[in-house]
């Protein structure tokens, strides 16, 4: 529960402080399209460190490994969609778009674990 709970918070400050970076550092460097992306990564960090919490939560509450499957999950789907995104518009590989889709069924995969672990809680 700790371990969610801290990495919750951890990339929540995390995605502040890149959305400040990109706000603030690269807003006269980027064009439109690729700092919108790049907000885009941030918006659903910042939702996924959120549904950490709740994976912390839903831990203390009903156990079990189903909601630590969905904390990993979450995490994987930061690192992948968030991460594929800050590295494509910061370092220009478009191939690195086709690893975003990866972090969004890791996202899907991780609501559907949470789901399921306060379905059967």
């Amino acid at each position: 529960m700790r371990l969610f709970f801290t990495l919750g918070c951890a990339l929540a400050a995390l995605g502040v402080g890149l959305g400040a970076f990109a706000a603030h550092g690269l807003r006269n460097v980027l064009n439109e399209a690729d700092l919108a992306t790049f907000e885009v990564g941030v918006r659903y960090q910042m939702y996924h460190a959120f549904a950490l919490l709740a994976v912390a939560w839903a831990i203390e509450r009903w156990g079990g490994a189903t909601a630590t499957y969905a904390g990993w999950s979450f995490v994987a789907g930061i690192a992948l969609f968030s991460g594929s995104l800050y590295l494509l518009v910061l370092t220009g590989p478009r191939w690195l778009g086709a690893v975003t889709p990866l972090g969004g069924v890791a996202f899907i995969v991780g609501w559907g674990l949470l789901a399921w672990t306060a379905f059967r809680g």
